[in-house]
């Protein structure tokens, strides 16, 4: 099923840019601006099943877009500036803001040294568990699971279950069934014990993987202290925060910018709603953010920037560079907002 979908993305993208359409479509769908969504920034990596291989790109490929970028006379501008060309209009040049989420140690080692080589600025989300070294990256905790073992067996909806998965098309059918059926989970709380039980049951140090992927808080402070960066809050424990109660939500958001400020120095302007997709944010946290005076906050809802999003700071749209489609053709037309706009059914704003 995930193979299927990537060929038809695929065969979308190749269609909309060979037959010219996103520049035909990029007048009336293209809008002012985009923010792009990257998470690793990292060399490839080996190996069959990678089912998180979207949530990164190579530092090679993050060079080819910022070059592109640069060629093509798109600014590429800190949050802030964009935010002040929304309010003011100031829409006399196109622009791009460059975000990343959850504050991965390549981000350091591999992505920073590409952005200060072409002085390109950008902004960290950061969920404060991650550097406190108590973060739970549940996702790969299901994908290690699934990778050293031929057939896993757990609790579904009340039944002992088991699953082949010995064959690498069969451990990424396995991967997108309990992903999903975890992510149906009312309670996030409910899906996270029992990822932790599937991880015990198989040997998987969760913990381990915070220590090896993360930035500690030192090295978060070496890139704070470059005038490139913007750092930006991301809750604390990285929730889905549509799925917790409006005390546990305002909480979320209010420690996670008193622990970077403390931390770092920096009280944080910006925010990022975990995963951010129409399950985990809505107008309940939009509301909330700004509430508690954050001045802009993105999701991951696919689109551009219009200039009706002066009145939906709240609920910015991103646009994501996927490890799975590292062409800059691809990136092209993205970010001419045919592909969005046309899921979107050509409506600019998707705030409800």
């Amino acid at each position: 099923m995930a193979g299927l979908k990537k060929a038809v993305v695929k065969t979308a993208l190749e269609t909309l840019y060979f037959t010219g359409a996103h520049l035909a479509l990029r007048p009336w769908l293209g809008g002012v601006g985009s923010i792009l969504t990257l998470h690793h920034v990292r060399p490839p990596v080996a190996g069959g099943f990678q089912p998180n291989r979207l949530l990164e790109i190579s530092p090679v490929y993050l060079e080819r877009v910022i070059v592109r970028l640069r060629r093509t006379g798109v600014d590429i501008v800190t949050l802030d500036e964009a935010r002040r060309r929304l309010m003011e209009g100031d829409f006399r040049r196109r622009f791009v803001c460059l975000t990343f989420d959850d504050g991965y140690r390549d981000n350091l080692r591999h992505a920073f040294p590409v952005l200060k080589k072409y002085e390109a600025p950008f902004t960290l989300y950061i969920p404060t568990s991650f550097p406190d070294r108590v973060g739970d990256l549940w996702w790969l905790t299901l994908e290690h699971v699934i990778a050293r073992n031929s057939r896993v067996a757990l609790v579904m909806d009340g039944k002992n279950q088991s699953f082949d998965c010995s064959t690498t098309e069969a451990k990424y059918a396995l991967f997108d069934h309990i992903y999903w059926w975890l992510r149906d989970f009312e309670e996030e709380e409910d899906m996270r014990r029992a990822l932790r039980d599937l991880g015990t049951r198989y040997g998987i140090d969760t913990a381990e993987f915070c220590n090896d992927l993360c930035m500690t808080w030192g090295e978060l402070g070496e890139l704070a202290a470059d005038p490139l960066t913007t750092i930006g809050a991301h809750t604390v424990n990285h929730i889905m925060l549509k799925k917790a109660s409006d005390e546990a939500v305002r909480t979320e958001m209010r420690m996670s910018a008193a622990t970077i400020e403390a931390a770092l120095g920096v009280k944080p302007r910006h925010f990022a709603y975990p995963i951010g997709d129409r399950t985990s944010a809505g107008p309940r946290e939009f509301a909330i953010a700004a509430e508690l005076g954050f001045t802009t906050a993105v999701t991951t809802r696919p689109g551009v920037l219009f200039p009706e999003h002066r009145a939906h700071l709240m609920a910015l749209p991103r646009l994501s560079l996927n490890g799975e489609y590292q062409r800059l053709r691809y990136t092209t037309v993205l970010m001419s907002g045919a592909p969005t706009g046309l899921r979107n059914r050509l409506r600019r704003v998707d705030a409800a």
